[in-house]
């Protein structure tokens, strides 16, 4: 009998996954599940969608036929209730028992909802899904202000969309900055000014206290932590995941924030693997355990995962290949460029520069080594940085020549080759 392969997930890591497997296993039946009513689309490019600036048909990445060519059934609108792993089963929302020989979880996350009052209130969005993007396009063009709550990489997005739908924006910050856990108050500044030229006014030490409502249930204001009001027919709010893992529950599957994988992507039980957000996945170049959403990670886990699944099946000749992977996210929304790459949040030491108004540089370091960071204006440094943290090279008493503009490696005099 041939092997049986399941995803929970059609995310990037799903897919990736699903297209692998079909690569190395051309036998193997193999079956992807999600809830979600459409198959696999560019999370990145929804936000592009809401700003109004793409319409739906480049945002899909994969149709239905892509998976009937390669012989992979897809399950959609289906929704995982319950997990034997001892069993090897699962239960479906309609009490279909599907089997597995070997199991990829790639659920990812819910937006975390804000525990304050009318949080779920009808002009409330959270940025996640494509259905997600359809509703919040919809609501934002018809809206002339709006506040977004969450100082983060998504809360960004929810920023700019309103700065292209010219919705005149509050950005409640709790803290003194924007993504104040990787820039300092110099970076961040920067993309203070230029929220500000899109109608977008950044408010420091703030946040929701409440939501108020019409009679009909609708969103109309947010009254801040300082007790101030924002009217705001339209909210976004980007405050973090929550992880689907309660399929999980039961299992030998060790979670602690997130799944527990290994650098093949294997989880503690038998059989079960997990690829994608929810990882909490040994970093074999951090050196510690780590967790990453980038779609590029997501995608690379989602191999990994696959390439593990046929390499752990009986009578295959597929080695399996550990997880090492320098992820990075960028963000278009400005007239300049901004990307973070590795862990920017982490490390003991760190070091920055501004070069220009819209230019600047901050490297973060452990143990001596460079484990991610942030540029903002100039992205040309970024693939010596990568290579830099992928040797894992001590640079951390350097720091005049990392920051160097253009720097070059050899003046490094550390043992990284050209």
């Amino acid at each position: 009998m041939s092997e049986s392969y399941v995803i929970i997930g059609d995310g990037i890591a799903g897919s990736s996954a699903a297209e692998t497997l079909r690569e190395l296993a051309p036998d193997a039946d193999i079956t992807v599940i999600t809830d979600e009513g459409e198959p696999l689309y560019n999370r990145i490019l929804i936000k592009e969608f809401a700003k109004g600036k793409l319409p739906e048909a480049p945002i899909s990445i994969h149709d239905e036929s892509w998976y009937e060519d390669r012989d992979v059934d897809l399950r959609l609108n289906t929704l995982v209730t319950d997990l034997d792993a001892d069993a090897h089963e699962l239960i479906t929302h309609d009490e279909e028992v599907i089997t597995y020989d070997k199991l990829l979880v790639a659920t990812g996350g819910t937006p975390t909802q804000l525990p304050v009052e009318n949080s779920d209130a009808d002009g409330i969005h959270h940025f996640w899904t494509f259905q997600d993007a359809r509703g919040i396009r919809e609501n934002v063009e018809n809206a002339d202000k709006g506040v977004i709550i969450g100082a983060g990489l998504l809360g960004i997005d929810l920023a700019a969309i309103c700065g292209a739908q010219g919705v005149d924006a509050k950005y409640l910050m709790r803290g003194d900055r924007w993504w104040r856990y990787a820039l300092s108050l110099e970076g961040a500044e920067i993309l203070h000014d230029a929220m500000r030229e899109r109608g977008v006014e950044p408010v420091f030490d703030s946040g929701a206290d409440r939501f108020e409502t019409d009679d009909d249930g609708n969103v109309v204001a947010t009254v801040d932590a300082n007790g101030d009001r924002y009217e705001s027919p339209f909210v976004g709010v980007a405050i973090g995941l929550n992880f689907n893992l309660e399929i999980l529950q039961n299992t030998d599957v060790r979670m602690d924030g997130g799944v527990f994988v290994d650098e093949y992507m294997r989880t503690d039980a038998d059989d079960v693997y997990a690829a994608g957000d929810l990882t909490q996945f040994n970093d074999v170049l951090l050196g510690e355990r780590a967790q990453n959403g980038s779609w590029g990670s997501a995608k690379e886990q989602g191999s990994i995962a696959a390439r593990s699944m046929v390499a752990d099946t009986d009578g295959t000749d597929v080695e399996p290949e550990q997880f090492e992977w320098v992820s990075s996210y960028s963000i278009t929304h400005f007239d300049f460029p901004f990307l973070s790459f590795g862990h920017p949040t982490l490390g003991d030491d760190e070091c920055e520069r501004k070069y220009g108004e819209n230019e600047w540089r901050r490297i973060a370091f452990k143990d001596g080594r460079i484990v991610g960071g942030v540029l903002i204006g100039n992205l040309a440094p970024q693939s010596k940085y990568k290579k830099l943290i992928k040797q894992q090279a001590q640079v951390a008493d350097q720091k005049d020549v990392l920051l160097q503009e253009n720097f070059d490696l050899e003046e490094l005099g550390a043992a990284v080759e050209q």
